[in-house]
């Protein structure tokens, strides 16, 4: 059996090539463009019977199907199939909403906020609504171990600050992001777009919005 990647529109999921479809496949390889037709004759098949066959290695991305030219054999790999339909998602498609915060707010109304959010990263903002800073759990949790009074400490003070902040936009691909959230070993990007003095924060990227979009494709 031969492992495909089947998508139509964005839907990705793993099957199984039967016998039959193997046999098109070669037949198509060997003689394409070929009609249904002669396929059916070459396997002694109704063109009825072979409709099925022929839409799942069309939809597969196996076979090209040409109006008066027949079917061919495309030449790709399931592997060249996945990486074509990753090529279709993005980030717009799957952020969500930001949970932004002023720079001057204290790190205990902070921790407040990211607890009652149910969030892992909180975006910073300036007096302009610009992007100035991001804010972890670690830096939470690291500001909550030291003596200091967390009622008068602005989180402008433990944040991590531009240019140091790692982000994306809405036309990103989302396996670019994956691949920024890997590399930083972050749970999550601001997504932003360029406005006049910076950058405006329009949602935000996390690793459980890359694993809903995966596992939506899957189940569909």
């Amino acid at each position: 059996m031969w492992p495909v990647i089947e998508t139509y529109g964005q839907v990705v999921s793993q099957i199984e090539l039967n016998k039959r479809q193997e046999l098109i496949l070669e037949i198509v390889k060997e003689s394409g463009p070929i009609t249904g037709e002669h396929i059916a004759d070459r396997l002694n098949l109704t063109r009825a019977t072979l409709r099925p066959d022929l839409a799942i290695l069309t939809m597969a991305g196996f076979l090209d199907a040409r109006p008066r030219v027949g079917y061919f054999y495309t030449g790709k790999s399931g592997t060249q199939l996945l990486t074509e339909n990753l090529k279709k998602l993005f980030v717009k498609d799957y952020q969500s909403i930001p949970v932004v915060i002023s720079e001057n707010v204290s790190v205990y109304d902070a921790i407040c906020t990211m607890f009652l959010e149910d969030v892992g990263t909180l975006f910073v903002a300036d007096g302009a609504s610009h992007l100035a800073g991001v804010l972890s759990r670690k830096d939470l949790l690291r500001a909550s171990i030291g003596k200091q009074d967390l009622n008068h400490l602005p989180v402008n003070i433990i944040m991590t600050r531009m240019p140091n902040i790692t982000f994306c936009e809405r036309d990103d691909l989302l396996i670019e992001a994956a691949k920024k959230l890997i590399e930083r070993q972050i749970d999550a990007l601001p997504v932003v777009k360029e406005s006049p003095g910076g950058l405006e924060i329009v949602g935000r990227l996390t690793k459980t919005n890359i694993t809903k979009a995966f596992v939506t494709l899957a189940d569909e």
